[in-house]
């Protein structure tokens, strides 16, 4: 079937080229893979990531600094929510609730995955495009949309969301609990359910280019990890983002049409409510079933990537490949039956903690054999230190680090002495989130020549990278302790509690290394801007790397290879192979007499 789409492609293609692009079809109504990747990854991380670190700076310099007056509060605020530069507290948790939903949906789903899966999967497997082109449209303006309404919600007089990202009813099925509870949280319920329509419209393409338009001897086993990460994170996205929709919509009837799904035995300002029958605990079972898996969306494709760089730049095989093919199939499976471990302070059933507990440390296994075999590549290799691989090194040691606290947030035993505490905080923004943003940058760095023809300047990445990484360590490394003392996170201030006078200290260093790593990301956005226009013109291959995506032209065509596709002979990972002329062979080309086919 594969050859026959080939072929019709083929000739699709030669016709193809008569057309003239106008911006309409180039930019708007592009059905291109390297375009929407383009599209997501501008929309993704400099759109909404930028305004989601602005958001995390403005209440981060709250918490450093508690009911001062701030010039940049009014500038950002207004006089609405920051009357005489004094944030008031309701924008406090707004600025919270949309910050998480903004990075975790938004920058690291979407911007991660949307970029790298549409550029990456076709030019990897050797296809001319996604399986359908149109959907993958359809899939990034129904992203667009969904950014659109988010940030509309930030203009909402009573004020966006602030129930948390995580929503909780009664506070957001109740517009009376608190004012962002009203039509902020409407518009928020509307974006959240057009993001997933794009996000399942997304991953089933993904799934469907990667089972059927894989070129000639692309066998499962020699697809790069970056293509295994992508579709097993594609599936997990078809497989739990639906639940979180169904937790939407129940919410959407208990706001509107007078259901009791998840409320019972309410009282608001001492008036008592009519509702009975519901469970708030039901609400959070839906929403973790996707909040967890959600962890390793994210991951998942930061994972990925972070192999194929480190294969690349250390010169060696990847150690260990289809440990790692088994680690990912496994990691998906558990990352689905875990969710229960951000609940076990909620009254559930002790002995369905003891299970939780089992399968969450569980999930340690896979993980380890991730970091053990990036360790073992990187292990007397030739290591090419540019600013990909550096990311792609802070990742494995974010990883790591986040990854030792999560065993303790997983044992139900240990859990109740710091949930809710900066700890918590502190372990899932190591692991997911910069764990993911590293990938994010790793993977910029690494094929910006492929998506623009031109290489991003080295000086300005190391600058970016080793301020990003002392940074990132100073903003959440001294969380665990605070956290372990006891200060809670989401409160606006922890004046009123003299417990906590002795680690306001803390708060303020954690907020310096916070805007000193926030300006430095202006670094990186110079970098890309400026290398898009100006950068050095790339050669075909810069990092001598194996993978097909290399063997396209560099100038931007329609199908991404002109005549044929290339056959695959070979894995993706044969560096520095004995008897070889040069210490890369890429996928295309056969095997000489004699040699053997390597998979370790």
């Amino acid at each position: 079937m594969s050859t026959a789409v080939n072929n019709i492609e083929e000739n699709h293609d030669e016709h193809a080229h008569h057309h003239k692009e106008t911006f309409i079809t180039k930019w708007i109504f592009s059905q291109d893979h390297k375009m929407i990747a383009k599209q997501y990854f501008i929309t993704g991380v400099f759109v909404m990531g930028i305004i989601g670190v602005l958001m995390s700076l403005l209440f981060r310099i709250q918490l450093a600094w508690p009911e001062q007056s701030f010039t940049v509060f009014e500038l950002f605020l207004g006089d609405k929510w920051a009357p005489d530069g004094v944030m008031d507290p309701n924008i406090y948790l707004a600025l919270v609730t949309i910050h998480g939903t903004i990075m975790v949906f938004f920058v690291l789903t979407a911007g991660l995955s949307g970029t790298f899966s549409n550029l990456l999967i076709p030019l990897q497997i050797g296809a001319r495009d996604m399986a359908s082109g149109f959907l993958n449209m359809i899939a990034y303006w129904l992203f667009f949309v969904s950014c659109a309404i988010m940030l509309a919600s930030l203009f909402v007089e009573a004020g966006p969301a602030a129930a948390g990202w995580t929503i909780y009813p009664p506070l957001s099925a109740l517009p009376q609990t608190q004012p962002g509870s009203g039509m902020g949280m409407t518009l928020w319920l509307i974006s959240m359910a057009f993001f997933i329509a794009s996000s399942l419209l997304g991953s089933l393409n993904y799934i469907v280019t990667v089972l059927n338009l894989r070129t000639k001897g692309m066998t499962f086993f020699r697809l790069p990890l970056t293509i295994w990460a992508f579709f097993v994170t594609a599936i997990i996205g078809v497989i739990s983002f639906p639940v979180l929709l169904s937790a939407a919509l129940l919410l959407i009837m208990d706001r509107s049409f007078g259901t009791s799904f998840f409320l019972s035995d309410i009282f608001v300002q001492g008036e008592v409510l009519h509702y009975q029958g519901g469970s708030p605990v039901l609400f959070e079972h839906l929403f973790w079933f996707l909040g967890h898996p959600e962890v390793y969306i994210v991951l998942l494709p930061a994972l990925g990537i972070t192999s194929e760089i480190i294969a690349t730049h250390a010169r060696k095989p990847i150690f260990g490949y289809r440990a790692m093919v088994a680690s990912i199939l496994a990691i998906a499976f558990l990352s689905t039956i875990v969710w229960g471990h951000h609940m076990f302070i909620t009254g559930m059933n002790p002995f369905l903690g003891s299970v939780f507990t089992f399968t969450t440390l569980l999930i340690a296994i896979p993980s380890a054999v991730k970091a053990f075999n990036y360790i073992a590549t990187l292990w007397k290799g030739n290591l090419q230190l540019n600013p990909a691989m550096l990311f792609s090194i802070g990742l494995v040691s974010t990883f790591i680090t986040g990854g030792l606290t999560g065993i303790i947030l997983g044992d139900s035993a240990l859990d109740i002495n710091v949930h809710d505490t900066y700890f918590v905080v502190a372990h899932f923004h190591l692991v997911m989130g910069i764990s993911a943003l590293y990938g994010l940058f790793a993977g910029a760095y690494h094929w910006f020549p492929r998506l623009y023809g031109r290489m991003m300047d080295k000086s300005l990445g190391y600058i970016h990278f080793w301020i990003t990484a002392i940074g990132a360590y100073g903003i959440f490394f001294p969380m665990h302790f605070v956290g372990m003392a006891g200060l809670p996170r989401r409160y606006y201030t922890n004046t009123a509690f003299p417990y906590f006078d002795d680690l306001a200290d803390i708060n303020v260093l954690i907020t310096v290394f916070a805007l000193i790593t926030g300006l430095a990301q202006l670094v990186f956005l110079y970098n890309f801007i400026h290398s898009m226009y100006y950068g050095k013109k790339t050669v075909q291959n810069p990092w001598r790397s194996t993978t097909l995506e290399w063997t396209a032209p560099i100038k931007h065509i329609h199908g991404n290879w002109e005549g044929k596709i290339p056959h695959v002979h070979r894995w993706a990972y044969d560096y520095s192979k004995p008897g070889q002329k040069e210490d890369f062979v890429p996928q295309h080309i056969p095997l000489k007499k004699g040699e053997e086919e390597l998979q370790h």
